[in-house]
């Protein structure tokens, strides 16, 4: 069977295969779950929402990065993430956030290098833990098995929640590139402006989850796609921290690229108008 390319609506089937496979009022355990097989694990392959384990080494996942990056469409994911705004297909509005980060990533071969990564005690004696990764991207020298479907199941329910991560990096952009995105429509835009007027208006001292909490009726979401929308504009740089002296200030949070973002800093004009000048 020929694979479908994933197109507006989401195929509702193979997202059900995929989204009963991992969830069911909340994660489901993984001892509880069987391996994907059959009729149904073969449907959603044929759609492209599940995928068989994924087997690579180092060289060739950064080969296949960097070559997506070399060769996207300029403007594709920008236009895909304001795509998504009004249609809430959150898994266009990811590969925005790994494309920039993919970027960052130059060709290079696997080098060596061992970090010590914790310490356990016997005896009252320290002993290292310790990982081998690339000296350059910390990534290891071979993935084996490794599975997509959770990684696709975060990104079609939420956006992703594993940004910067090769493995995560690579599925989100290849399925980027096999998307059909349309143009932002009027709503998409106007979406986009209230979004960016809403951090321009917040208090100086505004933490991420407060300018969350204002996006609520801005932005058609659940507060977990919004969580992820906000991570993924500060991934790009458009909701900049000025400072880095404000993560764990403010309470309990579980913010990664936007932790230290305060509503002084408002919004980078500047990066704001090169990614999405051409629909603003």
């Amino acid at each position: 069977m020929t694979p479908l390319l994933p197109t507006s609506p989401i195929d509702k089937k193979a997202k059900k295969i995929l989204f009963d496979f991992f969830w069911k009022n909340g994660w489901i355990d993984r001892g509880k779950r069987d391996a994907p097989q059959g009729d149904n694990f073969e449907y959603a392959k044929a759609r492209r929402l599940m995928f068989d384990p994924l087997t690579i080494s180092h060289d060739a996942l950064i080969e296949r990065i960097v070559g997506f990056t070399q060769h996207c469409p300029a403007g594709l994911p920008a236009r895909a993430f304001l795509s998504s705004l009004s249609t809430r297909r959150v898994d266009w509005r990811s590969g925005l956030g790994s494309w920039h980060f993919a970027k960052q990533i130059s060709h290079h071969v696997y080098t060596d290098h061992v970090r010590v990564v914790g310490h356990s005690y016997k005896d009252g004696v320290a002993i290292p833990h310790k990982r081998h990764e690339c000296v350059v991207c910390r990534g290891a020298e071979i993935y084996r098995d490794e599975d997509l479907n959770v990684l696709n199941f975060e990104r079609v329910r939420w956006g992703g929640v594993r940004h910067g991560d090769l493995i995560y990096t690579l599925l989100d952009i290849e399925q980027l590139r096999e998307a059909v995105i349309p143009e932002p429509s009027a709503e998409d835009i106007g979406i986009f402006r209230k979004i960016l007027e809403t951090v321009a208006t917040s208090g100086s001292a505004d933490a991420p989850g407060t300018l969350r909490d204002r996006l609520k009726g801005v932005v058609p979401s659940t507060k977990q796609e919004c969580t992820v929308l906000l991570e993924i504009l500060a991934l790009v740089g458009v909701l900049e921290a000025l400072r880095t002296d404000r993560r764990g200030l403010g309470g309990h949070h579980d913010w990664k690229f936007i932790a230290e973002w305060r509503g002084e800093d408002r919004f980078n004009e500047k990066v704001a108008r090169d990614l999405f000048g051409a629909w603003l």
